[in-house]
């Protein structure tokens, strides 16, 4: 055994394929955002007028997972901070938070907690009433002649968590303050997260929207062709590597971190291999652990009632032989299975969160069908692999036993 691991970590010491994996990472900012010219001047343009002191109108940002929009405002609100002059009679701060990330958006409290912390300030976790945190924030926003440009990233799920109301006075804030100033940016992958958004939320959120396009496969080539360059050993790619790598990925919604978490991912099943060289039959496999990996974490890691809306999707699914069917008769089955299993039932809105949430994870697509007068409908269709739907019905149905 001892000399099998020796060979194991021999093969790694000689670190044949990789440069610098973490330019390959979601976290890495890169100086160079191809393809992306014409929305990062979108940006600049409209946030430009906090270097006057002037406060910029509230913007929105949307599209699809991996199409630059997070890249992008981080690389204009560097490049503000750099332009911004020392002797300035006002303050800049320009907060990125992340909604889903450590439940910041879990409560009012939470966010709002957040947002003091990045101002410098300090309040408890928990313990306060949430009207003596607001108090507090207001406090520590007015203190002093200052520009605030609050960015929200994943701003869909700061809605699902807390009412939109708080989204509203947020934007409305300006009125109370008399030293400050306060604009939003809100960032979201859900290109319908505005319909169902209060109007009046709408209107005071999206003064400005800029729309990200997704990266078709030429785009994708250049964006991994950049990034092997810094991230890659030279010559151990193998031809045709990067345009197959960014071929999956332009199947799935041009998605350019996806693209290059396979790469990257591909590079690792190299090393293990002990091959010399990144081989498209990597790519293959990278695209299946990824595929396989992500969707059985979610599962895995998703709470009681996830799990519940899950099953009864792969049941209609398998009932209808792999065809589509509607929300609703999610919601039938749900309410039956939670019934004859004395579990609490939740609203059908709740339920049309949890079904959104699996789309976005890519676990379900649907489409929005018009019924007329009759409203609008969501037609589901499963789209787990047949290879990994084995191994989530085996964790769903863990819970569905001891229920």
């Amino acid at each position: 055994m001892s000399a099998d691991l020796d060979s194991i970590f021999d093969n790694f010491d000689k670190n044949s394929i990789f440069k610098d994996k973490d330019t390959l990472q979601i976290k890495h900012t890169p100086s160079d955002i191809p393809h992306r010219e014409e929305q990062i001047k979108q940006v600049a343009s409209i946030l430009a007028p906090v270097l006057r002191g002037e406060r910029p109108s509230n913007l929105f940002l949307y599209g699809m997972t991996g199409t630059g929009k997070t890249l992008s405002i981080q690389y204009v609100r560097e490049e503000l901070m750099k332009r911004m002059k020392p002797n300035t009679d006002f303050d800049l701060n320009i907060i990125l938070l992340n909604c889903k990330i450590g439940k910041v958006a879990e409560t009012e409290y939470r966010i709002l907690a957040k947002i003091i912390e990045e101002l410098g300030g300090e309040v408890a976790s928990t313990g306060l009433p949430t009207e003596a945190v607001h108090r507090k924030f207001v406090q520590i926003v007015d203190e002093k002649k200052q520009l605030i440009v609050i960015i929200l990233d994943e701003i869909d799920q700061l809605i699902k968590k807390i009412d939109d109301d708080f989204l509203y006075n947020l934007s409305r804030l300006n009125s109370e303050l008399s030293q400050s100033k306060i604009s939003i940016v809100g960032i979201s992958n859900d290109t319908s997260f505005l319909n169902e958004v209060n109007p009046r939320v709408k209107s005071s959120l999206s003064e400005e929207e800029i729309v990200f396009p997704p990266y078709n496969a030429i785009q994708l080539q250049d964006i991994l062709k950049k990034r092997s360059e810094e991230s890659f050993k030279d010559g151990v790619l193998d031809d045709g590597v990067i345009a197959k790598c960014a071929a999956y990925a332009a199947r799935v919604d041009g998605d350019a971190r996806r693209a290059l978490d396979l790469l990257r991912v591909a590079g690792e099943l190299s090393e293990r291999d002990g091959s010399e060289r990144v081989k498209l039959e990597h790519i293959d496999n990278a695209n299946d652990k990824i595929e396989r990996d992500k969707i059985l974490d979610v599962v895995e890691s998703g709470p009681k009632q996830f799990k519940i809306v899950l099953n009864s999707i792969i049941y209609l699914s398998e009932k209808k032989g792999g065809a589509s069917f509607f929300t609703g008769d999610i919601y039938n089955h749900y309410h039956d299975f939670c019934t004859n299993n004395n579990i609490d039932i939740l609203t059908q809105r709740r339920i049309g969160d949890i079904i959104q949430e699996l789309e976005m994870l890519g676990i379900i697509n649907f489409k929005v069908i018009s019924k007329g007068r009759g409203g609008r409908m969501r037609e589901i269709k499963l789209v787990i692999p047949k290879n990994t739907l084995e191994k989530v019905k085996e964790v769903i149905q863990k819970v569905v036993e001891y229920i």
